[in-house]
């Protein structure tokens, strides 16, 4: 059985990333000794949310980190970026940028990912 999966952020709300992390955690923690792939991608409002910094977004940037030690996958939109004005260097560290957000889900729909949008 396929269990890759691919988390879908497209809203400027932290809160809506914390749901998406603990998403992710309950999936990796459901599936022990299971091999698969978890992708984020993060397009549209989602994607500046991986550059956020501050007290606020301290224990995003470690939940996210902690959850790539654990082989998740972030994969942040680059035309999101470039509309808001984001340097890809200003992303948090081990988060990839890929073309288009919508082409990267639909890429990996046509790849046998099961689709998340919280």
């Amino acid at each position: 059985m396929n269990y890759n999966v691919c988390l879908h952020l497209d809203a400027r709300d932290p809160a809506m990333l914390g749901l998406v992390l603990r998403n992710a955690e309950n999936y990796l923690n459901g599936l022990p000794g299971e091999t698969f792939q978890l992708v984020v991608v993060a397009n549209g409002g989602g994607a500046p949310l991986f550059a956020g910094d501050g007290a606020a977004f301290d224990e995003l940037r470690a939940k996210t980190a902690a959850l790539m030690a654990r082989g998740v996958r972030f994969r942040i939109c680059a035309n999101a970026l470039a509309e808001n004005d984001i340097a890809h260097d200003r992303l948090w560290p081990g988060c990839e940028v890929v073309p288009a957000g919508l082409v990267e889900v639909v890429r990996l729909q046509r790849e046998g990912f099961a689709y998340i949008k919280p």
